[in-house]
Formats: C-alpha cells, structure tokens, sequence
C-alpha cells in the first residue's frame, strides 16, 4: 500500500488533491480511499488530506501516520507543524515552491532519503499562468505522478475532467502536465 499525506491551508484544495489521487487511482484499476483531516473549517486553517493507494482492498481507515509520500501544499507550513512526522525512509517529499531546497532548512531531510525523492515544483506558479487563481493542487498532482510513478499522468487528467468541466478541467490539466514536465526535466538534468 502506498500511502499518501498532504498539508495546506483550507482554500488550496487540499481535500480535493487527496480525491483526485484517489479517482485516478481507481481509474488505473487500483482501490483508493481518501479523507480529510482539519479542525476549524475557515479559509487558511491548516488542513491535512490522506490518500492510500493498493492494489488490494485497503482495511485501514486511520490517518496516516507513516507516509510513503508527502506533499506541501503550502510551505507557511513547513517549520511550523512536524509536516515529514513518520515519513518512510525511502518516501517521496513535494513541496510547493519556487525556491531551491538548499534554501528551505530542510538540509537533514534531503540527505536522509533517496536522491531525487525531494523535489520542489511552483504549482501556485503555474496554477496562476493556467488557471488564473493560486489553487495549486493539479499542479502538485501531475508533479506528483512523475515525481513516483504511483499513478500516471493521463490518470490525472483523466480524474481532473471527471471532476471538473469545460475551461476548469483544461486549465487544471495544463497545469498538471506543465509540473509533471518540470519535473521529468529535472529528473533528466
């Protein structure tokens, strides 16, 4: 099972990038499940959303504590919650950020896991050039999928249209294949 923890703030869409994770899951014939986790419901309140990903029936329905992957979605949360708690030792980091990681104090993270299983995308970025708001949840979805290969980028687009319609849909999925490319291309520098 490859589970999966956001972290953001209430109006990024996190709740809604943990669904998306989940429907293009199902879509690859995977099971799925997704929930949020938040206490005062207002925009800009810390908001955390879990994903799990198997390819046999999932049991559990707890928060999880012990991440294979996790994504920021907002890094005003980076040193202010333990947002790496329980990450695998072998999992994936994703934050959202234009910045290099040798400038966000996240030195002993970077050297304790795998080459290339931190990475940073500016979703908020692009989803300002697509989408024209700073929702930055398609964006990390599609960096998400190149970043580790769980689910595949048409699977993204795919529960994005499922999810939205018309210009939404598109804008988002431009988003998402823009950051799964940024990504890819780091990888391939």
């Amino acid at each position: 099972m490859f589970q999966i923890r956001i972290h953001g703030r209430g109006g990024q869409g996190v709740v809604t990038a943990a669904e998306l994770l989940s429907v293009a899951a199902f879509s690859e014939g995977k099971q799925a499940q997704a929930f949020p986790s938040f206490g005062s419901e207002r925009m800009g309140a810390p908001v955390v959303s879990f994903c799990r990903i198997s390819d046999q029936e999932i049991r559990s329905r707890e928060p999880v504590a012990q991440p294979n992957a996790i994504i920021v979605q907002d890094m005003t949360l980076l040193h202010v919650e333990d947002v790496f708690a329980g990450l695998a030792p072998d999992g994936y980091v994703l934050l959202n950020t234009a910045r290099p990681l040798d400038t966000l104090g996240i030195g002993d993270l970077v050297a304790r896991l795998p080459e290339g299983h931190v990475r940073a995308v500016p979703a908020t970025d692009l989803a300002r050039q697509y989408i024209g708001r700073p929702i930055p949840n398609a964006a990390l979805l599609g960096a998400f999928a190149a970043l580790t290969g769980v689910i595949n980028l048409p699977a993204v687009i795919a529960a994005i249209d499922q999810r939205f319609s018309g210009t939404v849909a598109e804008r988002n999925g431009q988003a998402a294949t823009a950051a799964f490319e940024e990504i890819q291309d780091k990888e391939a520098a």
